[in-house]
């Protein structure tokens, strides 16, 4: 009994000796790590640079001088420059409604014209239209006509910008290319009373007779050359490249007898996947030559087709093979 008893206290002792060296332990890691801190902070700051107060005091006049003469009219000038070019980069893209309303209403104009109007009577009622048409909607804007409407005033706020500063874009997307009238004033060689003809109103060399060129013309056949990498520099070098082929084909091989040309700088539309562009050349054979679309598309097509343009911006030919 007086045994278990000694040795129950030798255990407390040994316990409480443990913990106090292990409590010491601590303390010395502890202060060791503070000492370290301590030392490397006071390190730090002896390699920051001192200034004295003069130098403080120049330094601050610098600065302020510095910002005295910054041209800040000259920067905000830059950024509003800028803002206005992003502005500008981006082409109003209108609703296919408000597109689809405003071909069919050109439409009407160019249709009310006389059927022997030259390119100068075209071209002065697109202009007339296009002003009234810009007149009518810069008073819509401005919610004139008893139109309260905001989706309305909206909308003829986009038909402003797109018929004044995009308005080349927006005569593109809908097809309308009237090709520009050339003037002989120097040199008019042309015979009295002669009207001129389709093939001097294309771009580039005139298109030779065999050629038969038509304006406004899309033919279908089968490919003898895919135009997605069959570029020429005009109707005239597109006929050519028919010719050639057709006269240089192996036995057996389709001779081109009809031939596709993209005169549009923005490109020609077509009903398929691709994106066609300017100066593409399809070299094509059928038996017997059949349009696909021929002057204008029509109305019915081009509402199931709403990226359609007014009229057909391809010129075809058929040649002999």
């Amino acid at each position: 009994m007086a045994r278990g008893v000694k040795w129950g206290c030798s255990y407390k002792r040994t316990t409480l000796m443990v913990c106090s060296i292990n409590i010491v332990v601590a303390l010395y890691v502890l202060r060791s790590l503070y000492a370290s801190l301590y030392i490397y902070s006071n390190h730090e700051f002896n390699n920051v640079a001192k200034y004295t107060l003069d130098q403080i005091s120049k330094m601050e006049e610098s600065i302020r001088i510095r910002k005295t003469k910054e041209p800040l009219q000259l920067v905000q000038l830059v950024k509003e420059l800028k803002e206005e070019l992003k502005r500008d980069e981006k082409v109003v893209e209108l609703p296919v409604d408000v597109k689809q309303r405003i071909t069919d209403e050109l439409l009407l104009r160019l249709r009310s014209l006389d059927a022997n109007a030259n390119i100068k009577e075209q071209r002065e009622a697109v202009e007339s239209w296009r002003k009234e048409k810009l007149q009518e909607v810069k008073q819509l804007t401005y919610g004139a006509g008893g139109l309260n409407s905001t989706i309305l005033q909206d909308e003829a706020a986009m038909l402003v910008r797109a018929l004044e500063s995009d308005w080349a874009v927006l005569s593109e997307n809908m097809g309308l290319w009237i090709p520009t009238e050339i003037i002989n004033e120097e040199h008019d060689d042309k015979p009295e009373g002669e009207e001129e003809t389709e093939e001097e109103i294309l771009p580039g060399r005139p298109v030779p007779p065999e050629c038969h060129a038509e304006l406004h013309t899309d033919y279908d056949g089968a490919a003898v050359r895919w135009g997605l990498t069959h570029h020429k520099e005009s109707a005239a070098d597109c006929c050519q490249a028919c010719l050639d082929q057709a006269k240089h084909a192996k036995p057996g091989e389709k001779k081109c007898n009809i031939w596709v040309f993209c005169p549009s700088e923005t490109g020609c539309y077509s009903p398929d996947i691709y994106q066609h562009k300017n100066q593409e050349c399809w070299l094509k054979y059928a038996e017997t030559p059949r349009l696909n679309f021929k002057d204008k598309y029509s109305e019915s097509y081009r509402n199931s087709h709403p990226n359609a343009p007014l009229v057909v911006p391809w010129v075809s030919g058929v040649v002999s093979a």
